[in-house]
């Protein structure tokens, strides 16, 4: 009999001892945060800044004790511009470092929608900073799926705005065969019509190439007023620099995927006066003290450049208002319950360094087409051409 209960008290004992490492564990267990960007292959220079931001947001959050009193733990990757190493980087995150949230999904549209299909599968929400429609519509087939950035649906309808303006309707694409390009073409085709604009030349071409000359003499033969180009590789240099060697006068456009100075300065001369539609980042300074976005911006510029000696672009501010998505949702869960996760992103409310998120159950993407800037650049720099609304 002693025995026996010299065995149940031991048992006893045992599971007691489990049971209160286990709670020590979840007391002690951080939150986890998951990153894929790219800052090697064509969209290096997007992904770089992206890196530097959320590893300096997420050592600034532990500084100041977490988040509700948990430390953050970031677990980031190098997709390398790649569909399968971002594919591989996500099935990593979710299998093997448990993440509860993703903030960073390649930072190239083709790769966000790579990665969508594997986040629903696992049920684990996913924060992209890349543009195309299709990460986060439908919303039916988009339920894990947001953006801290807007979709080239506002994007090619602020371009409109714009040519509306100026009294453009003549315009020719050049776009790229990536996910990115095609999702573009795809919404010009679909307003165009209705705004009174005529496309008159369809191109494509591989993010690689180093020759647009081909595309761009049948262009010139269309006579456009305007030729806008979709890309974030160096083929978008290209692009500058052959028209300009052909002697095209045209206005020279690009959308929100290349907003890199150093993509500008490689094209010298050629880039001058070329337009772009863009968030507001790059012309934070120049913003109206009214404008709910200018604090948090010249803030994030600060510090990024105390930490790092450099100042990030639009893609680290897109990354920044991504990793604060995943930050207020985790703070405002209070769970690891990713589901709970999920619903507090469709709640949140907030100003980033892009404009005040409204996010939704039917909207998961935070910002409207009036968040968008009209930009060109000009010796050196950017000048604000028609400024944001944001309401």
């Amino acid at each position: 009999m002693m025995h026996r209960t010299w065995k149940t008290a031991l048992a006893l004992g045992a599971a007691l001892l489990l049971a209160g490492n286990a709670v020590l564990a979840e007391e002690q267990r951080p939150y986890k945060i998951g990153s894929v960007f790219s800052w090697t292959g064509a969209g290096a220079m997007l992904g770089e800044r992206m890196k530097t931001t959320a590893e300096m947001m997420i050592e600034a959050i532990n500084k100041k004790g977490g988040i509700n009193g948990r430390p953050v733990k970031l677990f980031i990757y190098d997709a390398a511009s790649d569909v399968t190493k971002a594919v591989a980087a996500t099935n990593r995150l979710i299998s093997q470092d448990e993440v509860d949230i993703i903030s960073g999904a390649g930072n190239m549209s083709g790769l966000s929608l790579a990665m969508k299909p594997v986040a629903m599968r696992a049920g684990v929400p996913m924060i992209s900073n890349a543009g195309a429609r299709g990460i986060v519509e439908p919303i039916d087939k988009s339920t894990w799926a947001f953006k801290s950035h807007l979709t080239d649906k506002e994007i090619i309808g602020r371009a409109i705005d714009y040519w509306k303006m100026k009294g453009i309707t003549k315009v020719a694409m050049l776009s790229d065969t990536s996910g990115f390009g095609t999702s573009a073409r795809d919404e010009l085709k679909l307003q165009a019509p209705a705004a009174g604009i005529n496309v008159v030349a369809w191109e494509e071409f591989d993010m690689m190439a180093n020759d647009l000359v081909p595309q761009l003499t049948r262009i010139r033969a269309a006579n456009p007023e305007v030729i806008l180009c979709w890309t974030v590789a160096p083929s978008g240099v290209v692009f500058m620099k052959n028209a300009r060697q052909l002697g095209m006068k045209q206005t020279l456009m690009h959308g929100f995927g290349y907003v890199v100075p150093k993509f500008m300065e490689m094209a010298g001369d050629a880039a001058e006066g070329a337009v772009l539609v863009s968030l507001r980042f790059p012309v934070g300074a120049q913003l109206p003290d009214s404008d709910p976005a200018k604090k948090v911006i010249l803030n994030y510029i600060a510090e990024h450049k105390a930490k790092y000696g450099a100042e990030p672009d639009v893609y680290g501010a897109e990354a920044y208002d991504g990793m604060l998505m995943a930050i207020k949702a985790l703070e405002m869960a209070n769970s690891f319950d990713k589901e709970k996760i999920r619903e507090a992103l469709e709640k949140l409310q907030f100003v980033g360094t892009n404009g005040l998120y409204k996010f939704s159950p039917q909207k998961h993407y935070g910002l409207s087409k009036e968040d968008a800037v009209v930009m060109e650049w000009r010796k050196g720099g950017w000048k604000l051409l028609m400024g944001a609304e944001t309401k």
